[in-house]
């Protein structure tokens, strides 16, 4: 039975309103949606970077009419709700990132971020999120707006700056907060317990990804996956092509699904 966007819409919201955290994964094509949504995940998001590097591009040199084809290959596999990773609105001002969520509702998506990365001034990076905002609000389903402060991924690793902001960008209307990168639990402890909304902890930074149970002790809500699992999967294909082009052997075949388990996640 295909679920409606609406219906999609209200079950990410009430994902975010139960309690305890839970955690959003981040596939990359339809195939690896199907794969998530069969392991029992309740929502999956999209990645910057895995998406990027499906099209065999780097990070941040993705269009945004290739990020919403990806999304929307994402949203089609799959009845679960879908949010997105929309970067900075693919522009700087506040029109780009309100036409951005719209589109974004146009392929399916029930959410999506948007980040400050080239690290605006606060006023014009809240200007921003609240056009998204304004944008979010007029649709005809509960779009969940994630605001990022992407200050410790960008040089500027000030945990006051990324608490200020993320304060403004919940008054300018985001329904979640972001900020990845963080240091430490009792950073994320700080910056969860200066919020009222929401917040999601992006796993997938070595030596910065804890447990979910004590992220949940934190005060995080949701947790993402970022491109770890896509990092995860690719890993594994240059680990056995290695196999192959160095050795002439094919191990890898001992340990790989086998092809009648993976379909079996896949649509008739």
């Amino acid at each position: 039975m295909t679920v409606s966007q609406a219906d999609k819409a209200k079950k990410f919201r009430a994902l975010h309103e139960a309690p305890g955290a839970f955690v959003i994964a981040n596939p990359w094509d339809g195939g690896s949606a199907r794969l998530l949504a069969g392991l029992g995940f309740q929502a999956l998001a999209t990645s910057s970077g895995a998406k990027a590097g499906v099209l065999g591009k780097r990070d941040g040199k993705v269009t945004r009419e290739e990020a919403l084809a990806n999304a929307r290959m994402i949203v089609e596999a799959c009845d679960l709700p879908v949010s997105a990773d929309l970067e900075k609105g693919f522009g700087d001002g506040p029109d780009a990132a309100a036409e951005t969520i719209r589109q974004a509702a146009g392929v399916g998506l029930v959410g999506g971020s948007i980040e400050d990365a080239s690290l605006y001034d606060i006023e014009v990076a809240t200007q921003r999120v609240a056009a998204a905002a304004k944008a979010a609000r007029g649709l005809a389903f509960p779009f969940t707006l994630t605001a990022r402060a992407e200050g410790f991924l960008r040089g500027k690793p000030d945990l006051d700056d990324v608490i200020r902001r993320l304060q403004a960008f919940e008054a300018a209307g985001a329904d979640v907060l972001m900020s990845p990168g963080l240091p430490d639990l009792a950073a994320v402890k700080k910056v969860c317990s200066a919020l009222n909304k929401p917040f999601n902890f992006m796993v997938g930074i070595k030596g910065r990804s804890f447990t979910k149970a004590d992220l949940e002790a934190a005060g995080v809500k949701r947790i993402s996956l970022a491109t770890s699992l896509y990092r995860a999967a690719m890993t594994g294909l240059l680990d056995a092509a290695k196999e192959v082009t160095e050795k002439g052997t094919f191990s890898y075949l001992d340990h790989s699904i086998p092809t009648p388990d993976l379909n079996a996640f896949m649509k008739e």
